[in-house]
C-alpha cells in the first residue's frame, strides 16, 4: 500500500485516482531528486497493477503471492563481465523487469530486448511493468528505439522512466509520457521514518541524519553517521581553510582528504558533505537561523566559520561545486580538477 511509503502524499493521491478510474497510462516519467523514493513508488504502482486481491480495488494488498514477491525484488546489478548487458534485469515476479545504465549508459540492444518483452501478454498477472533506472542515461540509438515503443505502447504493458534530469531526455520523449513529479522529503517526514524503523535510533542522531539528507529518503536510509561525521571532520578543516586563511599549501593539504586514492569511493560522499557543510555557511550569511540548517549539532562552529563571509561569495562556491560535479561527468583527472576547484574558490 502506498500508505508504507515516506512523503509525497500528492504523488499517492495521484497513483490512487489514476488506478482507481483504471487510467494508469502506458508511459510515466517520475521526476525528482536522487532518493526521494521514485522507483519504491514505481515498485509499488506495479505491486497494484498486478495484486491478486487489491485494497478497495485500488491498492496493493502487500499479503497476496504477487505483492510479496514484487516486494522481495532486489534487481541485482550486474556482477561481472560476464553477465548480459543487453537483457532486462528481472524481477521475482516474472511481468516485472527493470532496465539501468551499464557504463554510465543504456545502450539500444537494452532498449530492443525491453521493446520485444513489451510486446508479450502478461505470463501471470494483469500488467507487465517495465522501469526505466537513470532514464536520462538513454544515449541517441536507444532513445529512438524508446521513442518506437511508446508510439504504439502494447495495452498491457506499463513503462516507467525514472530520473533525476529530466532536460537530459529528448522533448519527443517527455511528450510521450504522463510526468509524475516528486519532491524532497520535509526533515521531520524523515526523522519519523527512521524512528519508526529503528527504534533504538536516538532522536539526536536521527535529527542530524534526517537534516543532511537534504529530503532524501534513500540518503538518510544510506547515511552511516559515524562515517558522515569522520567524513565532516576532514571537510571541515577545507572549509576552515577556504574562509579564515590564504595560505594555499595548507588548503591543498587539507584537500588531500578529498582526493585521497585510497579511499576514491568516499569522493563523492565527502563533496557531498563539503557542499552541505557551504550550504549551512550561506544560509547562515543569509541571517537564516541555527534550525534550519542540515548539520544542526554544528550551529555555533559554522557561525563562526561564516563571520564576515559575504553571502555572493558562499553562494559562488556552491555554483563552482556543481560546475565541478558536471565535468566529473567527462574522464578528467579528478585531483587536478578538484586542487583547481579549491584554488578558484580560494580567489573569491
Amino acid at each position: 500500500m502506498f500508505d508504507r511509503l515516506a512523503g509525497n502524499e500528492r504523488v499517492k493521491e495521484s497513483l490512487r485516482r489514476l488506478l482507481a478510474a483504471r487510467r494508469v497510462p502506458g508511459a510515466l516519467l517520475f521526476v525528482g531528486e536522487e532518493g526521494v523514493g521514485k522507483k519504491l513508488f514505481a515498485l509499488e504502482l506495479a505491486k497494484a497493477l498486478n495484486c491478486r486481491t487489491p485494497v478497495a480495488e485500488v491498492e496493493a494488498c502487500d499479503t497476496c503471492s504477487s505483492c510479496t514477491r514484487i516486494m522481495r525484488s532486489t534487481f541485482p546489478d550486474y556482477q561481472s563481465e560476464s553477465d548480459n548487458k543487453e537483457k532486462l534485469i528481472w524481477s521475482e515476479y516474472a511481468d516485472v523487469g527493470l532496465l539501468r545504465p551499464y557504463n554510465r549508459l543504456i545502450r539500444v540492444a537494452q532498449m530492443r530486448d525491453l521493446e520485444r518483452e513489451a510486446n508479450f501478454r502478461p505470463y501471470e498477472g494483469r500488467a507487465r511493468v517495465f522501469l526505466i533506472e537513470d532514464a536520462d542515461r538513454l544515449n541517441e540509438q536507444s532513445s529512438n528505439a524508446l521513442l518506437k515503443t511508446l508510439e504504439e505502447p502494447p495495452a498491457t504493458s506499463h513503462l516507467i522512466l525514472i530520473t533525476s534530469r529530466p532536460a537530459s531526455l529528448l522533448p519527443t520523449i517527455r511528450s510521450r509520457c504522463q510526468t509524475i513529479r516528486f519532491a524532497p522529503l520535509a526533515a521531520a517526514e524523515i526523522e519519523r521514518y527512521l524512528r519508526q524503523q529503528d527504534k533504538k535510533l536516538a532522536a539526536a542522531d536521527a535529527q542530524l541524519i534526517a537534516h543532511v539528507a537534504r529530503g532524501s529518503i534513500g540518503r538518510a536510509l544510506n547515511t552511516d553517521l559515524k562515517a558522515y561525521q569522520a567524513q565532516r571532520t576532514a571537510m571541515l578543516e577545507i572549509l576552515d581553510a577556504l574562509v579564515r586563511t590564504k595560505d594555499r599549501a595548507r588548503l591543498l593539504r587539507a584537500a588531500e582528504e578529498l582526493t585521497d586514492a585510497r579511499r576514491k569511493d568516499e569522493y563523492e560522499p565527502r563533496l557531498g558533505v563539503l557542499e552541505t557543510l557551504v550550504h549551512d555557511v550561506w544560509s547562515l550569511s543569509l541571517g537564516a537561523g541555527a534550525e534550519g540548517l542540515a548539520n544542526t549539532d554544528l550551529g555555533a562552529q559554522l557561525a563562526r566559520l561564516g563571520q564576515g563571509l559575504e553571502s555572493r561569495r558562499a553562494a559562488r562556491w556552491l555554483s563552482q561545486i556543481e560546475e565541478h560535479r558536471r565535468q566529473l561527468e567527462v574522464n578528467i583527472n579528478r585531483k587536478v580538477a578538484t586542487d583547481a576547484l579549491l584554488l578558484a574558490m580560494a580567489e573569491e
